[in-house]
Parts: structure tokens; sequence; C-alpha cells
């Protein structure tokens, strides 16, 4: 059963005594069982405290909580049996622990804000609509932005990985469908039959970005997937070599490419902000390119984690206490 958490990180018009806040923490990080619920809570509170121009300005969260599942899911690179192209494997994927996602992709707004805030560059597209997601980013401008919201909010947020989009994009996700038949053993007839697949699905998409929520809600609550922007991942574009067994094995990497999902799944180098000027390796190029994060609850596993993460939720109460006195 998913779970949306709603939020505002910024001031408040009023809050517990610093003392009350920090008892408040306390019995928060005192108990381990109740860490890993209460991330975002911990930093709404410690965004909180303060009034007047110096305080942090409100910025909005809305998230969404999927449980832990397990589901079948198309890997994403490029594929070969005996020198030739194949379709990528149908595997069964895990998702091991609940996972916290954006409900929508970030706003042109928000990420202004990053960008008056000197941590991220100015988008070359569009104006920081309240309503519209923000295009026209990279890969490293949506991963410089996940850095300054995590430092911002004290909570760590990332890119999904494509298992974990796809988890999240349920009936909406595509994948890499091209039939073996359709390709045969020629890479350039592959190429083809991925252009026409993926063009055919795009023809009918506005390509001018959206107000948020044009696209409806998936079965897991969540707004826009595979509408007409494309969400970055932090997955690598990989090659694989198949056996006859139909056992996948990598034979290499490229982090300089990353998988994009949306209507259809593409790869595009990290820097390209406009994959139709260039930039996209395989397939349809994406009209839009945005992304949503994921909130990274890895660091809470075990009780070292939850130990360093109360550790780390100290500290920034100690650096908000010294700016209010000082």
């Amino acid at each position: 059963m998913r779970r949306r958490i709603s939020t505002r990180l910024g001031p408040a018009t009023s809050w517990p005594p610093v003392a009350g806040g920090l008892a408040w923490l306390v019995g928060i990080v005192a108990s381990s069982a109740a860490a890993a619920s209460a991330t975002i809570a911990v930093a709404l509170a410690i965004q909180r405290y303060g009034e007047g121009p110096g305080a942090p300005e409100v910025l909005a969260l809305d998230l969404t909580e999927l449980p832990a599942g397990v589901f079948e899911y198309r890997r994403s690179g490029d594929f070969s049996r005996d020198g030739g192209p194949v379709t990528a494997p149908t595997v069964t994927a895990v998702i091991v622990g609940r996972l916290v996602v954006m409900r929508h992709q970030v706003t042109a707004a928000a990420y202004r804000r990053c960008v008056e805030a000197g941590a991220c560059q100015m988008s070359d597209r569009g104006a920081a609509a309240v309503d519209r997601p923000a295009v026209g980013l990279s890969w490293r401008d949506a991963s410089a932005y996940a850095a300054w919201l995590s430092d911002r909010s004290g909570v760590e947020f990332r890119l999904p990985t494509d298992e974990e989009w796809a988890y999240a994009a349920a009936s909406r996700f595509s994948g890499d469908d091209v039939p073996d038949s359709a390709i045969a053993t020629d890479p350039g007839r592959r190429a083809l039959a991925r252009y026409d697949r993926d063009s055919r699905r795009d023809e009918t998409v506005e390509r001018e970005p959206q107000p948020i929520g044009s696209f409806g809600t998936n079965e897991n609550g969540l707004a826009d997937l595979a509408g007409n922007v494309w969400e970055w991942t932090d997955t690598c574009f990989a090659r694989n070599r198949v056996d006859q067994s139909g056992a996948a094995v990598v034979t290499g990497v490229n982090c300089g490419v990353r998988v994009v999902e949306g209507r259809h799944r593409a790869y595009v180098t990290d820097f390209i902000r406009d994959p139709r000027s260039g930039g996209c390796t395989v397939g349809s190029p994406p009209s839009n390119l945005g992304f949503r994060l994921v909130r990274d609850d890895r660091s809470w596993q075990g009780p070292h984690s939850w130990l360093g993460q109360a550790h780390r939720l100290m500290h920034l109460l100690q650096k908000t206490l010294r700016r209010l006195t000082a």
C-alpha cells in the first residue's frame, strides 16, 4: 500500500523554544525504530527554526512511499549473442526496502531556487513556473539539484535507478521491447526498428512541457510518468553478452551515458540538455529532459547507520542554534 507524504521545508509562524526543540530531536533519534520514518520530520523541524529575512524560504515536498516489492523488468542496456543484437532479457527485480518518490517532477520554480543559491546552472529552457516541470536539464544538473536539496533539507535525495523508476512507473513503464524478429542480426535494422517504435509512441504527444498533472497519475499515485518529459535515472549504459542459456554478462559500462525513462527508454550523454540537438545514443530523442528524485533510505539501514544519521542531525541542529544566537 502506498502512502503519501506532504511536507513544507522552511520557516513556520510558530515553533517550540530551542530547548524544547532539542529535547524533541533527542527523543526522535533515541528510538532507532522511529528514526527511519522520522527522516523528513526531523529535517522539517531543523529548517523551521527562526523567522525573519535570514530564515530559509519555504520549499514544498510532495512524496509518495511505495512498499518493497518484486516485479518483472526488462533490463536496460545493449545486449548481443554470437555477435548479433538481441532483445534485452526480462528478469525478476527486487526492491528491498520502501521507496519514497517525488509525486511529480521537479518544477521549474523549485529548480530556480537551486540556481539562485548558486548550486545549479540556469536551465536553457522555460521560465521558473510553479506549475511546469523543469526541463532542458542534463544528468549533471539533476545531480547538482539532488545534492543541493539534500544539503538544504538534511534529508538525502538522489536520482532513482532504472529499476526503481520502472517499479514506481508500474503500468506506465515501456522498456526496450523491440522483438527479435524485427532486428534479426543486423544492428542497423535494430536501430531503425527502435526508432520507428519510439517515433510512433511520441507522435501524438504535445512537445511543449504541460502543467503538472496534465498526464494524470498511475496506480501508485505518481503524476505525469511517461508524459512528454523524460526523466533521468542514475543507471549507466551497459553492454551485455547473452549466452545460450539466456544469462547476461556485463562486458562494458559507460557512465558518461545514462538511462532516461519516459514514453520510451533512451540513452543520453550525461551533459546533454536537449537530446533533439544531439547526444541521444539510441532511438528517437526525448522531447524534454527533466527529473524527479527519491529519498535515499539506504543510509538508515542498520544500527550503526542510525547512529551516524543521529550524529548528523545533531550537527545540523547545532549549526541552526549558532545561527540563531549569533
